[in-house]
């Protein structure tokens, strides 16, 4: 049997793509694969595949006490070597994007020490507000997103969202404890929406810094990428839409307005005072 790419590109980096939904993390991966030496998509199901391998190393096994830290750390590190290992040999940077990795920025560090966490940041009331402009896009289906409930109102579906283990509500806690938490400084970058829409040339550059990765020559005005099959799995058509040119584009909100007024100060990270670990924000 032949050797995996992994094992034959032993200085293969691995990053992670993470923070709150419809904020720019599927815009991120789509610009950095114009890159050949990176590997970028939208989100993957390797975080939760390591969830289940450490409930399964734990105590919840009955012959964990076999199992030791070491060998949970080679097993963990191994299972994202080898997620990737047939895929996109030539790549040199690998990024995995997941909305649990900011809440895993300890385990990330433990595995790779010199670990890079983009988290993809947006004011929170026009998250709610894209999310909601989604279903309304759907008048004669419902998503999984909302458990295919067909009973819903905005307002309910704002609060579904917004619960601590809601789509949005634990992406937003998740990146707060990252910001706020030991591991943020030299491992966390928080990249907003609105500079990576607005000017993409000076928000990438940031990126490659963060990264300590050569520049490379972007296109914004030809991106490609789709997710349309996981979108219509999940009913929900256009959530990893990403259109061909990248820019700002302004809009009304259609959430309530006292429910878009709710959010509107939730962006924790414009507070100077808050960033108590100095994590570069573009």
């Amino acid at each position: 049997m032949s050797a995996t790419p992994a094992a034959g590109n032993p200085a293969r980096k691995f990053h992670f793509i993470s923070g709150l939904p419809r904020s720019g993390t599927t815009l991120l991966a789509a610009i950095l694969n114009q890159n050949p030496r990176f590997r970028a998509g939208m989100t993957s199901p390797l975080a939760d595949i390591m969830g289940v391998v450490m409930a399964e190393a734990s105590s919840k096994n009955d012959f964990s006490f076999d199992v030791s830290d070491a060998q949970r750390v080679a097993l963990l590190r191994g299972l994202v070597e080898n997620f990737y290992s047939l895929q996109d040999a030539d790549a040199g940077v690998v990024f995995d994007t997941s909305r649990l990795w900011c809440s895993r920025m300890q385990l990330l560090h433990t595995l790779f020490p010199s670990v890079k966490v983009i988290a993809c940041v947006r004011q929170l009331a026009w998250v709610l507000d894209s999310m909601e402009r989604l279903v309304q896009r759907q008048p004669v289906s419902v998503s999984k997103v909302f458990r295919f409930d067909t009973n819903t109102t905005v307002y309910s579906r704002v609060e579904a969202l917004t619960d601590p283990r809601g789509m949005v509500g634990f992406a937003y806690q998740a990146t707060k404890e990252a910001f706020y938490g030991q591991y943020a400084q030299n491992h966390l970058l928080m990249l907003t929406y609105e500079s990576l829409v607005s000017d993409p040339a000076a928000a990438m550059r940031a990126v490659y810094r963060f990264l300590d990765e050569p520049w490379f020559e972007h296109d914004f005005d030809h991106i490609a990428y789709n997710a349309d099959e996981f979108d219509a799995r999940v009913g929900m058509p256009g959530l990893h839409a990403v259109r061909p040119k990248v820019q700002s584009i302004e809009r009304q909100p259609v959430l309530p307005r006292e429910v878009f007024g709710r959010f509107a100060n939730e962006a924790f990270w414009k507070d100077p005072k808050n960033n108590v670990n100095q994590v570069p924000i573009v």
